[in-house]
């Protein structure tokens, strides 16, 4: 296994960072402590989670994630060799289940953290994330910014920074992290940092071969800030493993059961797939591990966000960070791309 400082810090992460996003859904607790369990095995010291979770979100399991993890600490003692992230939900219809107040005022944070703190059975988080920006922008199944007219929304970067510096001073967490957010929106964080108020130190944007729009425009802020990202949906929710090839639906799995999770579902998304998949046959490697592999390989990412709900996928993702794509075959991950850019929304 291969690590990364978080940018700007003296934290190494792993490369790999295991997902947990499935926990509570359909994962149980045991199936969560076990592939806990197997990813610290295989050198995984990084997890990512969030008081969302999981997902699809519900209030009869909100938080379950979480707790998983609690127990996982509890029962193995291994929280200090573990880097913790977890993340505040912002506005939506989605997460009204969790708190009235949505917005990221300094109430709100205080609130989230105490309660991330108390179901995690620990008394700091390594990354602290805004799940997504408060203002009305980059939502999911959209592709780019739509202005709106009476928008009133109104900047406070540096109000939010203070509420989490607050928490920082007091050991409750220790670096600031953004999600899904865009390139203004980072820039405004970044600029609003000083020696009284953190600096983003990571963003969590989705990143894969159906999903490359990082790269137009906050590719170059992390390059220029020292920012990292942590890479989510490398495979696109599960569509780049190929298992919904040809039109299957396999029982159990997360399009099969929640197919309204279908940002990656349309006719030039599953165009790209076979294209891919045809590159991956003749190069000897599966589809998963031709999608891994290259987003492992990006200089601008810190570490790659997998999720599993089997230890047998899980043995398969952790598994790339051992390959290498040749210049060869990157080359014609490009030529794919060029044809076919970044097809999902």
């Amino acid at each position: 296994m291969e690590y990364n400082f978080l940018p700007g810090t003296q934290t190494k992460v792993s490369k790999i960072c295991l997902g947990t996003m499935t926990w509570g859904r359909q994962n149980t607790e045991q199936e969560a402590h076990d592939q806990m369990d197997y990813a610290y095995e295989q050198g995984i010291n990084f997890f990512d989670t969030a008081e969302l979770y999981p997902i699809p979100p519900r209030q009869e399991e909100q938080g379950d994630t979480e707790r998983f993890i609690g127990t996982w600490f509890k029962k193995t003692g291994l929280r200090d060799k573990i880097v913790l992230a977890s993340k505040i939900a912002g506005p939506a219809a989605f997460t009204k289940h969790i708190r009235t107040d949505k917005g990221y005022s300094k109430q709100t944070i205080d609130i989230a953290i105490e309660k991330n703190l108390k179901r995690l059975q620990t008394d700091y988080i390594d990354l602290y994330q805004l799940h997504w920006p408060e203002r009305p922008t980059n939502y999911f199944g959209k592709r780019g910014y739509n202005f709106k007219r009476g928008d009133l929304w109104k900047e406070n970067f540096e109000e939010i920074l203070d509420a989490l510096n607050s928490h920082v001073k007091k050991g409750n967490i220790r670096y600031v992290g953004l999600s899904n957010e865009t390139p203004w929106g980072t820039m405004g964080f970044l600029r609003a940092s000083n020696a009284n108020r953190p600096r983003a130190r990571t963003i969590q944007n989705p990143y894969s071969l159906l999903n490359r729009t990082f790269e137009v425009g906050n590719a170059e802020v992390c390059h220029r800030e020292n920012v990292g990202l942590l890479a989510y949906s490398p495979l696109a929710f599960g569509v780049l493993s190929g298992k919904y090839r040809g039109g299957q639906k396999p029982e159990q799995a997360r399009l099969t059961l929640f197919p309204h999770y279908d940002r990656y579902s349309s006719d030039p998304c599953r165009s790209a797939v076979e294209l891919y998949h045809g590159l991956a046959e003749r190069n000897g490697l599966t589809l998963t591990q031709l999608s891994l592999a290259f987003v492992n390989d990006r200089p601008f990412v810190t570490s790659n966000i997998i999720g599993a709900t089997t230890l047998l996928q899980l043995e398969e993702n952790i598994g790339t960070a051992r390959i290498r794509l040749n210049d060869e075959v990157l080359e014609a991950i490009n030529s794919i791309h060029e044809t076919i850019p970044s097809p999902s929304t």
